[in-house]
């Protein structure tokens, strides 16, 4: 069971050392890697007392038997964002158990002086391993589910075995928050200010209201606004991912820009919010804080970048997911390998000599897709996605002639950089030219079809460390709408 952490492991010494290493304000900019980490760090240089609110968790390794390797002087830390309903959390519905609303790995590369927050979509249906009973929780056979049983199942210890059985990467330490910490967190910084593209109406997100515009968001509305599904987009889990990147994004704009750093009393505040509605591991000490906050003293809201897990729909279930490959392997291993927080720029090559690729503004392409798999309602689905992802659609329905063996898109005279904007959002996807078509370009879904790829929010193209999926650093947030 989880409990209150000792104030007399780590040492006054070293709590020393990295506070005169580490600014709060670059401590702060760990929100970028996860709210809950930023609140940790922050902690640490400035109010020391409050690591003995935190709630702790011993987790048991030795019946794990062997684990990833570890790479000195990386760290890899398990973000939770639970949706635990007992206590105060209780305002916000009835749910069973305990699951992670949120899931991600923050993988922070001191050398590099970069973070990178892996976001895992909770729809994942994943190969889940044995667990033992743990308190409360009854444990679990190996079987196949969506990954959050893990949780429910066997506890963070559980959840934790399955995410390194299924990444091979090493993971460090776990950091979960609950629904109050982060709606009082945001509460003690005045609000976070973003950008809302349409209104949005979502009864099951606490009556989420919002106009759109230029908004700032209390905690109360920030919690619903991140949590919301239903209300906004298509609805889905990865469509919620891109959001809450934005919301991270655009919260640590507010701290770092605003006077939160300046003002004693709303560092407090904003620490003292959080504490109580958080829980680690028990290895996650306070010189362990210290020892991330030296490291990530460099870091720049530029040097922040988020990625999901490349995916697709399930073959059995299209509102379940499946992780691509070999594309989520290769991501992994580049985490693993401390090989993806490489600057993005690099991966370019400059300039150079040659022609700019043209690029097309998704706002003026106009698509209709076909659907040539025979799986009901996929046409609406991806034109649904391309929707959310700026293009305009132009209709669905089936195609009349042959189908393509692969998913394809088919452009006019013209009109080949549109088709490459639409074909640069798919996971898979060809371009051909077909002279009778007008402005409006095509899209047929053939039966290879593999989904969008992740989280497209950063402008397509390699992510950091050169893995082939779509990338956005936290300086990307839209915080206002001109």
């Amino acid at each position: 069971m989880p409990r209150k952490r000792p104030s007399s492991r780590g040492s006054t010494r070293g709590h020393a050392a990295a506070r005169r290493a580490a600014s709060p304000a670059r401590i702060i900019a760990m929100v970028s890697t996860g709210l809950v980490i930023c609140s940790l760090l922050a902690g640490y240089g400035v109010y020391f007392n409050i690591y003995n609110k935190i709630s702790q968790e011993e987790i048991d390794f030795d019946e794990w038997g062997d684990r990833p390797t570890r790479v000195d002087g990386v760290m890899n830390i398990m973000i939770i964002g639970s949706d635990v309903r007992s206590g105060d959390n209780a305002d916000y519905g009835d749910a069973e158990g305990e699951r992670p609303d949120v899931l991600a790995v923050a993988h922070i590369s001191p050398e590099k002086e970069t973070a990178t927050l892996v976001n895992i979509p909770r729809d994942s249906i994943v190969d889940m391993p044995a667990c033992e009973p743990k308190g409360d929780k009854p444990g679990q056979q190996a079987h196949t589910a969506m990954i959050g049983e893990a949780m429910n199942s066997g506890g963070v210890q559980c959840l934790w075995k399955t995410v390194e059985d299924l990444t091979d990467v090493h993971i460090d330490h776990f950091v979960s928050l609950d629904f109050v910490g982060f709606k009082d967190m945001v509460d003690a910084v005045g609000g976070v200010t973003m950008c809302i593209p349409e209104p949005v109406r979502d009864k099951k997100a606490g009556n989420l209201n919002l106009e759109a515009g230029e908004q700032t968001l209390d905690g109360e509305e920030a919690l619903g606004y991140v949590r919301s599904r239903k209300g906004q987009g298509d609805g889905s889990d990865l469509a919620r991912i891109d959001r809450q990147q934005d919301f991270m994004g655009a919260m640590l704009k507010e701290v770092m820009s605003g006077d939160t750093l300046s003002s004693p009393t709303t560092v407090n505040s904003f620490m003292g919010s959080v504490a109580e509605s958080l829980t680690t591991d028990d290895g996650l000490t306070v010189s362990t804080m210290g020892d991330i906050a030296v490291a990530m003293r460099e870091v720049d809201l530029g040097d922040v970048q988020f990625i999901t897990v490349p995916n697709g729909p399930h073959p059995a279930d299209p509102n379940r997911v499946i992780w691509s490959e070999p594309k989520a392997t290769e991501l992994w291993k580049q985490v693993a390998a401390d090989e993806i927080s490489g600057d993005p720029d690099e991966e370019e090559g400059g300039s150079g000599g040659g022609g700019e690729k043209e690029e097309a503004d998704p706002s003026e392409v106009s698509v209709e897709v076909l659907n040539g798999t025979g799986i009901p309602g996929l046409a609406d689905e991806v034109s649904t996605g391309l929707t959310t992802r700026g293009f305009q659609p132009a209709g669905t329905g089936n195609p009349t002639g042959q189908v393509p063996p692969q998913t394809t898109v088919y452009y006019g005279s013209g009109q080949k950089a549109a088709a490459e904007a639409v074909a640069e959002t798919f996971t898979n996807a060809a371009t051909e030219e077909n002279p009778a078509l007008g402005e409006t370009v095509q899209v047929i879904v053939s039966q290879d079809w593999d989904g969008f790829k992740a989280s497209s929010g950063g402008g397509g193209g390699d992510g950091p460390g050169g893995v082939d999926v779509d990338s956005k650093s936290a300086a990307d947030a839209k915080v206002d709408c001109g």
